[in-house]
């Protein structure tokens, strides 16, 4: 209770609730505290904040609000465990012992308050306060995902032009595969005819003179294997040139269908306005001429 000042209670006071309770409890020189485990401890501190905030309530001095603080911390002290009949002897000698640090009007405010809040209630603080809990707690670590932040409204569109975008999007990307498809191919006949064509020149003798047979087999193996190549690609580039096409024609017929976006205005477009001032003018002109 040494740190426990007059101008300690007043920063206790003008803290906000949480930074007022852990400065009280640096100034009653308590150890740091879980609030969760050790409600025990986490009441009696909120019961001292709540007579510091009643003293200045009532207009105390700040050396009064300092010992309505000890008043209370040591009238929890001595009454626990005892009775209610205990307790209320023990209050009013304790009030009698801090008469001459009141004035009058201040210790029936104390009074008062002690009644109103510590009897009334002394059973509970008593359970709370008096005997030993058991306390089961478990604490879960939760993650929380905040939700992405939303684009600006002005970006927006509807949702059937974002669904056509969607559509002519996985469009694309199927015409790109295709694309791709034909180089992968192209890669790979090219790497098995040099394959074949290795094994079969591989086939043939080595160190001596060839024959005019052995010639033209091996030159009709390496054409027949050329244009089995060639034929392979033909066909898969052919079949994919048309699948691209009728890709291109889902994207075409999807952009075609779209509405327009804004209506069109047709109170003031250019070039309306422009006929219809030229015939009325006509049409004085060949009045004056009549007249």
């Amino acid at each position: 209770m040494a740190l426990l000042t007059p101008q300690g209670v007043k920063r206790v006071f003008r803290f906000q609730k949480p930074e007022g309770r852990e400065h009280l409890r640096k100034l009653l020189n308590w150890e740091e505290f879980d609030e969760l485990r050790d409600a025990r401890r986490s009441i009696l501190l909120d019961t001292l904040y709540e007579s510091i905030i009643f003293a200045v309530g009532k207009g105390f001095p700040w050396v009064g609000v300092a010992q309505v603080v000890k008043f209370m911390e040591e009238l929890l002290k001595e009454t626990k465990g005892c009775s209610i009949t205990e307790a209320m002897t023990v209050l009013a000698s304790k009030l009698r012992d801090y008469q001459g640090r009141f004035s009058t009007k201040h210790l029936r405010a104390l009074c008062d308050y002690c009644h109103n809040t510590f009897i009334r209630h002394y059973r509970l603080y008593q359970y709370v306060l008096g005997q030993d809990q058991d306390v089961h707690l478990s604490v879960t670590h939760l993650e929380v995902c905040a939700p992405p932040q939303p684009l600006p409204l002005a970006q927006g569109v509807d949702r059937a032009t974002w669904r056509r975008e969607q559509q002519v999007a996985e469009l694309g990307l199927a015409e790109a595969q295709r694309r791709a498809s034909v180089l992968v191919l192209q890669e790979a006949l090219r790497l098995e005819k040099e394959q074949q064509l290795h094994q079969r020149f591989s086939e043939a003798p080595q160190g001596q003179a060839l024959r005019r047979e052995e010639v033209e087999s091996l030159v009709s193996e390496a054409i027949r294997v050329q244009v089995e190549c060639l034929r392979a690609l033909l066909q898969h580039e052919i079949q994919a040139t048309f699948d691209i096409l009728d890709l291109k024609l889902q994207k075409k017929t999807i952009t075609l269908g779209a509405p327009t976006p804004f209506p069109l205005c047709i109170t003031s477009q250019p070039g309306q306005d422009e006929p219809l001032k030229l015939s009325k003018a006509s049409r004085g002109k060949k009045g004056k001429a009549r007249k």
